[in-house]
């Protein structure tokens, strides 16, 4: 008799993902003994067949065993490293399956996959050996306290595309790892940020359903013109690094690629190249939903405990991509912990941004920060906290960093004609004078918009990769043509000018002076634009600015690093700012008792004091800022000389001038000033 798995004990299956470690399913290998495990808990019948080479049709099949737990398991005296495999699974005869009951599927802890290019990502699983990797002594990197990182948030492609020219055999982690000067990692080092947050790089279905053409499954894409997952929010494998960017260029229609397994060292090189620089390592990983349209092996082994469904049968989608995880369910918790721990123990990644987080229930949230935090007791770990609600203070209460989006709202807005936010001298909503004082000291509960009982828990951010960039934000709410304008030239909006350069240093002034972690999107400090590229004559936007790049590999999400020479000003102001947050503690990690703001009759007028030397900063900071777009004020310094360390134009981490009485501030404009003492005079 099959049991269905609501029939197992629920205690032999606490059992399995509790007492066996990370490498207990998938493959292993062990002198001239290779052993195959996987879970289909309701199947009657599972073999592994085994190919000698990707493209071999047919391959030697093999019946496997079943315990009492659902777990099938098949032990062969050899060593089989260097083939392939996948799994044939004969559904349960009560089981209506919406997938295809003759297919192969590759093993959901395959570490290394060859598919092939087209959105039914036929896959075998390679076979390897655990091999030996000299990491010259680089361990993890990374703060105690959270609020001592700068994160830079950016896809890997987009930020090594201009490298292909000097390196055109090199694949994209290659050219990222390229260290000296004028390299990658060289900008990232001047810019001044101590960590990177990748978009994903778990491996993903990269292609989707033709466009405009219905497939043999009934599915008819009229959404996406490029029918393309550029940022990756479609993971197929969680433990394999994505094999596209271990490539050159892209394979293509239908080619199988990933033969070699190299792209797990090539990781392993980037991440080394960044420790050796101090630069902490972290990736968006996505455990609330799975690929949609390929052959994940999720779906084939047991849709039922492995997502969640709706009275009808149907695949829940609070995530918005048609297949929830039932993260909740032993076993698919067991994987997302050790998908976790095998990328922090094998490429020894520093934390992890768990996108649409909410949905992944709170034993699962519970376990991950226990075991992970045995590996790397510093592990980051940040959620972006919607997904079926909104609960960043539940994470908060979790012990969890979470992104703050009530800062990005209430700084720049949540729409650039409706809903503009202080940086413009607008209020968003439910915001006030109160809240903008209150995301300053982290945004804590108990005050207006308060979301965090810690402030090292806030990541505050005012752009990401979803929606419009922050530099195209300004364009369109200082100018509302531009919100449907079409550029036959993207050098026509790149250069920030005027009132906007003016916003714009003022958004990085207040997201930099503000208590917390902070996280800037890739090109926010050149005020990166997103122009929709002219070379896709189906998409009907081409030309217009772009709020919703996750499908187009192409210049639109590129990074054209000769912006940030047109824009150098912001990129200086940025990186100043950067030096002195990062040498001055109070200024991102104060007890909020030790913050104190003025009242002023204008209430886009915003000053405060800061005074902890319990963060060892010996310093007194004065700190203003005037969102006024018609008047400037006048601001009365305590008494005393003061070193000016930020003006409207300038950032640094050194005095600019000293000075005393009154600092006058124009429109859309913020100082920092530091009290002079003996000891700094």
């Amino acid at each position: 008799m099959v049991h269905s798995f609501f029939e197992i004990d629920l205690e032999i299956l606490q059992t399995i993902a509790e007492r066996y470690g990370d490498d207990y399913f998938g493959c292993t290998i062990k002198g001239n003994h290779t052993t195959f495990r996987v879970f289909c808990p309701r199947s009657p019948f599972v073999e592994v067949e085994i190919f000698d080479e990707f493209e071999q049709e047919s391959g030697d099949r093999k019946p496997m065993a079943r315990n009492a737990a659902g777990v099938w398991e098949l032990t062969i005296d050899e060593n089989l490293a260097g083939k392939y495999y996948g799994y044939r699974v004969v559904p349960p005869s009560d089981d209506k399956p919406t997938e295809r009951t003759d297919a192969l599927i590759a093993d959901p802890y395959s570490k290394w996959v060859t598919v092939r290019h087209n959105f039914r990502h036929e896959g075998k699983t390679l076979i390897l050996e655990k091999t030996q990797y000299d990491w010259e002594g680089c361990e993890f990197v990374g703060p105690a306290d959270l609020r001592d990182l700068v994160i830079y948030e950016a896809h890997v492609k987009d930020l090594t595309w201009q490298a292909e020219s000097d390196y055109p055999d090199h694949s994209c982690y290659q050219r990222f790892a390229k260290a000296g000067k004028d390299s990658i990692i060289d900008y990232i080092k001047s810019l001044g940020v101590n960590a990177i947050e990748f978009l994903p790089l778990q491996k993903f279905a990269y292609c989707e359903t033709p466009y405009k053409e219905e497939t043999s499954e009934g599915v008819f894409n009229t959404w996406n013109p490029y029918a393309v997952n550029y940022w990756g929010y479609m993971t197929s494998f969680f433990f394999m690094p994505e094999s596209l960017y271990a490539l050159p260029t892209l394979p293509k229609a239908d080619e199988p690629y990933g033969y070699s397994a190299d792209g797990l060292n090539q990781v392993k090189d980037l991440v080394k190249q960044l420790h050796k620089e101090g630069i902490s390592v972290i990736v968006d990983v996505v455990y609330n939903h799975a690929s949609q349209y390929d052959q994940n092996p999720l779906k084939f082994l047991d849709r039922d405990y492995y997502f969640r469904h709706e009275s009808d049968g149907s695949y829940s989608s609070h995530s918005g991509c048609g297949n929830d995880l039932k993260t909740e369910s032993p076993l698919a918790r067991k994987l997302i912990i050790d998908s976790v721990l095998y990328w922090m123990k094998e490429f020894h990644i520093d934390g992890f941004r768990f996108d649409l987080a909410n949905l992944i229930d709170k034993e699962t949230l519970i376990r991950i920060r226990e075991e992970a935090r045995k590996v790397n007791p510093n592990v980051i770990l940040i959620a972006e906290p919607w997904g079926g609600g909104y609960n960043p203070t539940g994470f908060s209460e979790l012990g969890w960093a979470s992104w703050n989006d009530q800062i990005r709202n209430g700084v720049k807005g949540s729409d650039p004609i409706h809903g503009a936010g202080y940086i413009f001298g607008r209020w968003q909503h439910d915001m006030s004078r109160l809240s903008l004082e209150n995301f300053i000291r982290g945004t804590l509960v108990h005050q207006p918009n308060g979301r965090y009982h810690r402030s090292s828990h806030s990541v505050n951010y005012l752009e990401s990769h979803d929606g419009y960039t922050l530099g195209d934000f300004i364009r369109i709410a200082t100018n509302h043509s531009n919100l449907n304008k079409v550029f036959a030239n993207r050098d026509e909006v790149v250069t920030l000018e005027g009132v906007e350069l003016n916003i714009a240093r003022l958004a990085a002034f207040y997201l930099l002076i503000a208590q917390g972690i902070t996280l800037i999107h890739a090109g926010q400090e050149y005020g990166r634009t997103k122009v929709t590229d002219h070379g896709n004559n189906q998409d009907t936007d081409v030309g217009k600015l772009d709020h919703n790049s996750y499908n187009k590999d192409n210049i639109t999400n590129y990074m054209q690093f000769g912006d940030a020479k047109k824009n150098q000003a912001l990129f200086d102001y940025y990186s100043g700012l950067i030096r002195l947050r990062l040498s001055s503690p109070a200024l991102r990690k104060a007890r909020p008792e030790s913050i104190h703001f003025r009242n002023y009759e204008d209430a886009l007028h915003i000053t405060f004091t800061i005074a902890d030397h319990g963060t060892s900063d010996p310093h007194e900071y004065f700190v203003s800022m005037n969102a006024n777009p018609g008047s400037d004020c006048e601001v009365h310094l305590p008494e005393g000389y003061w070193e000016l360390m930020v003006t409207e134009t300038v950032a640094s981490d050194a005095p600019i001038s000293v000075i005393s009485g009154i600092v006058k501030m124009p429109p859309f404009s913020g100082a920092v000033l530091r009290r002079r003492t003996e000891k700094n005079v």
